[in-house]
């Protein structure tokens, strides 16, 4: 039975001022320095939106995040307000640093493949000789990332480059590495609880009007993180055989394998409709694994009225 899925909002809330719509989420912003931030079933990858939607993806991130981000409040302030309905959060307006913190505690990914390329830096922090595909770095290493705009690809850039171009002040740069080995330190915890590995995240910050640092965004979700299982791990590493992983790679993969890598003259490959919901089934997955509960779909029978209803309610009672 097909499932409605989100793909785009058109709301118009009480004292709106304006409206951001990135590669997933969609960003409204309200008087007095509030944002409602709607979780859409957009899926990107290589920084391309996909044509179709994924059910229930949103709520699945959208739930992730606010857990994390609960889980570490007491570590790293965050711009979370409240979660009003299954796809919304509503939190703080910040100024988004221009940086994503990109950490990473094995040699996986877009890291791996840099290295199998001959590289043996990334963003300027050397990477050990020696190493396969999925070991554990000495130390985990922050890799940052420029923010691209829609349409454009995030780049590596060194922590030389973001204070020589003034993209982030020293201080403030300083304290965003002091947060992502913390929330890093908490993420690997947490996942540890689960009988998961936490291989990599990435960390958005900004800045509220009051000048204070916070975390906004998503965090900790199989959109922005890789998890490994961490039954048999070494057992695989020891066998050469590929992780068995919990993150938005098995999609990356899927279209790597299928001729797509986001570069110029590439097309997005079909994906048919029992492919869609094996994705879908994934993310739930994922979400009772790294959560260890079980997932609730919420009613999707008319999506954008039920978000429309709960956020408004919220809204009049703030």
């Amino acid at each position: 039975m097909a499932v409605n899925i989100l793909m785009d909002t058109h709301y118009t809330f009480a004292k709106q001022q304006g409206v951001y719509k990135g590669k997933v989420r969609e960003v409204y912003t309200l008087e007095n320095d509030i944002l409602v931030m709607v979780a859409t079933d957009r899926l990107s990858a290589f920084d391309v939106v996909m044509p179709k939607g994924i059910p229930y993806k949103g709520q699945i991130l959208n739930q992730i995040a606010t857990k994390m981000m609960q889980a570490t409040e007491d570590i790293v302030p965050n711009w979370l307000l409240a979660t009003p309905d299954p796809n919304v959060a509503v939190g703080k307006a910040c100024e988004p640093f221009k940086v994503e913190m990109v950490i990473r505690g094995y040699l996986s990914g877009h890291a791996a493949r840099e290295y199998k390329a001959g590289k043996r830096s990334l963003c300027g922090v050397a990477m050990p000789e020696g190493m396969k595909e999925n070991d554990k770095f000495p130390e985990p290493i922050i890799t940052p990332a420029t923010k691209a705009e829609q349409g454009d690809h995030d780049e590596d850039i060194a922590r030389e480059a973001i204070l020589s171009r003034g993209i982030v002040t020293e201080a403030d740069y300083n304290v965003l590495e002091n947060y992502t080995k913390a929330l890093f330190e908490r993420g690997t915890e947490i996942a540890a609880k689960r009988g998961l590995i936490l291989v990599d995240t990435k960390y958005e910050f900004g800045k509220t009007k009051d000048g204070q640092i916070v975390l906004i965004d998503e965090i900790h979700t199989p959109d922005s993180s890789r998890y490994f299982y961490a039954d048999g791990y070494a057992e695989r590493q020891q066998k050469g055989e590929a992780q068995k992983q919990l993150s938005k790679e098995f999609v990356r993969q899927w279209l790597i394998s299928n001729g797509f890598q986001g570069l110029e003259g590439q097309t997005v490959p079909h994906m048919s409709d029992d492919y869609i919901n094996s994705v879908s089934e994934r993310y739930i997955e994922l979400y009772e694994s790294i959560t260890g509960e079980t997932f609730v779909k919420a009613d999707v029978s008319n999506i954008h009225e039920r978000i429309g209803n709960n956020v408004n309610s919220y809204l009049k009672e703030l």
